[in-house]
């Protein structure tokens, strides 16, 4: 089931006698289980009928012991097992599976991993209950969830900026999200989170970052793409070249990408490469910049160039200096 039917169901008080979240996004997990904590009981029914424990501290035994124990003085429980994936023999709990306590609402967080949805255990959980795989979100849906976020707080984000937030944090959702928060605080509802809002109140630069020396190499302009690489070179910790190497190669794979659609319209286009149909007449200007051989060439450079830096036929040069080297070939 999806992130937000779940929440949805749970504000419509549609309870589940067993919630099993788990995955590699910590994030939704942390956030289902932290709004059953709060909402699900009421404030004089949490210090009989609220019980949290973590996986490293307990057994099944101790699970089945909260979990079939009726609550006191209100129409149900909530037990919230947290780092569940350090229970053992976690399967065991099949048996009580089966026929599960409706007062009881069983929370299992079991982060960083997964069931095998092919055996039995999985099988009867889904069917008890929730069963919810929390995955890593992929980088290009990003900015399209911070928009989500932003739109469900009543505030929003210009593509350019919500694009910087993904090229500066990536896709730990928890961390965007506590940069998100920061940045609401003093803006009035409805307002519209832009690349300078950022630049003031987070540091990111919104004249040198991965995203502009992007579209920098897309239009070919020399001079703003030395800029950009100087002030790289200048603050080295801030822009490692591993991740401008990582960004470069995404932007390139896109502009390949979209030299081989057969159906270039903007929003057919958007869809394929997984951008907002904003940037979509960048990568159209950079496909005309950059000739499928010239690509090839560019690849062929980001892997040499990956390698030097990491000491690889590098006798001497600083990640500055082959970065420099690296755009001055993509540029000539």
């Amino acid at each position: 089931m999806d992130y937000s039917l779940i929440l949805a169901d749970l504000k419509k008080k549609k309870y589940a006698p067993v919630y099993f979240l788990m995955g590699d996004e910590p994030y939704f997990i942390d956030a289902i289980a932290d709004w059953i904590e709060v909402n699900v009981l009421d404030e004089t029914d949490k210090e009989f009928n609220l019980s949290i424990r973590y996986g490293r501290d307990i057994d099944v035994q101790t699970i089945l012991s909260e979990a079939k124990r009726y609550p006191m003085m209100a129409e149900r429980q909530v037990v919230i097992i947290k780092e569940a994936q350090n229970v053992r023999a976690i399967e065991d709990l099949e048996a009580y599976l089966n026929n599960p306590l409706d007062s009881t609402l069983l929370v299992i967080c079991y982060k960083y991993k997964t069931l095998d949805k092919r055996k039995s255990f999985a099988k009867t959980v889904a069917k008890a209950g929730v069963l919810f795989e929390s995955e890593k979100l992929r980088e290009y849906k990003v900015p399209e969830w911070i928009n989500g976020y932003l739109k469900d707080r009543n505030y929003k984000s210009s593509p350019k900026a919500s694009q910087i937030l993904t090229e500066y944090l990536g896709n730990d959702i928890g961390k965007i999200v506590n940069e998100l928060d920061k940045l609401m605080i003093n803006l009035p509802a409805g307002a519209e989170i832009t690349p300078e809002y950022i630049q003031q109140n987070i540091g990111i630069s919104k004249d040198y970052n991965t995203f502009e020396l992007n579209d920098a190499l897309a239009k070919r302009d020399v001079l703003k793409a030395n800029r950009i690489i100087n002030y790289f070179a200048s603050n080295s910790k801030d822009h490692p070249m591993p991740v401008t190497i990582s960004a470069l190669y995404s932007f390139f794979a896109k502009v390949l990408n979209y030299h081989f659609l057969q159906d270039k319209s903007k929003d057919a286009a958007a869809r394929a490469l997984g951008v907002h149909p904003f940037f979509v007449q960048d990568y159209i200007l950079a496909a005309q910049n950059y000739p499928v051989p010239k690509l090839k060439m560019i690849f062929s450079g980001l892997r040499e160039f990956d390698l030097r830096s990491k000491g690889v036929d590098n006798a001497s040069a600083d990640d500055g200096q082959l970065l420099k080297e690296l755009v001055f070939r993509i540029l000539h």
